[in-house]
This record gives structure tokens, C-alpha cells and sequence, in this order.
């Protein structure tokens, strides 16, 4: 079956970093986008970036964008999230999903992983 299994959140404090990594199994998805979603509580599922795997083309959000870097090892079939400068705002479940599509709409997403928390205090 198909899976994604997030990895590397954690508590860390303001300005600190951390890498998230996403290991998918089932399926090789070279003709995919992997992205990245997170999730605060009492808030709607918002999007990260994203990268296509057939060119590196990648995308941010604009809250993200500066602070974090989505790569992705194509031998491993792994996507990472590299954040620095982290906020407390930046405080979330953090999902990892393929789409056909280097999108930004949850909705254009086919598959989830389960999620892995990061905590930023201030």
C-alpha cells in the first residue's frame, strides 16, 4: 500500500531549526509534486511548499518563504523540510502529501502522511 511517514518534528526554541523528512513507500512518485501542509489547532490545513520531482521546480508560501527549503532525493523517494528562523507561529502538525500537480490546494493532494508535530516557543 502507499504510505508517507513524516519525521524530525520536535520542540525547539524561536529562531532554531529543524529538518522534517517524508519517506514514501508503495510507489515511486517521479511523476509527482510533494508538498507540505501544517495544521494549528482550531485552523484550516494551509499550505508550505512544494517540489515536482521531474524538474526541482519548487514553491512557498509566502509566510515560509526565506526560512524554509524543500528538497528531495528522488534515490530514496524522500522529500525534506529544511527550517530555520523558526516562530512560534511556525508552531503546527506538519503533513507531507503527492499531487500530480506542484499545487497549493490541499484538495489537489492524493496522499497523506500522518502528520508529525513541531512545537516553536518563544
Amino acid at each position: 500500500q502507499v504510505q508517507l511517514v513524516e519525521s524530525g518534528g520536535g520542540l525547539v526554541q524561536a529562531g532554531g531549526s529543524l529538518r522534517l523528512s517524508c519517506a514514501a513507500s508503495g510507489r515511486t512518485f517521479s511523476n509527482y509534486a510533494m508538498g507540505w501542509f501544517r495544521q494549528a489547532p482550531g485552523k484550516e490545513r494551509e499550505f508550505v511548499a512544494a517540489i515536482r520531482w521531474s524538474d526541482g521546480n519548487t514553491r512557498y508560501a509566502d509566510s515560509v518563504k526565506g526560512r524554509f527549503t524543500i528538497s528531495g532525493d528522488n534515490a530514496k523517494n524522500t522529500v525534506y523540510l529544511q527550517m530555520n528562523s523558526l516562530k512560534p507561529e511556525d508552531t503546527a502538525v506538519y503533513y507531507c502529501a503527492a499531487s500530480r500537480f506542484l499545487a497549493i490546494l490541499a484538495t489537489m493532494y492524493n496522499y497523506w502522511g500522518q502528520g508529525t508535530q513541531v512545537t516553536v516557543s518563544s
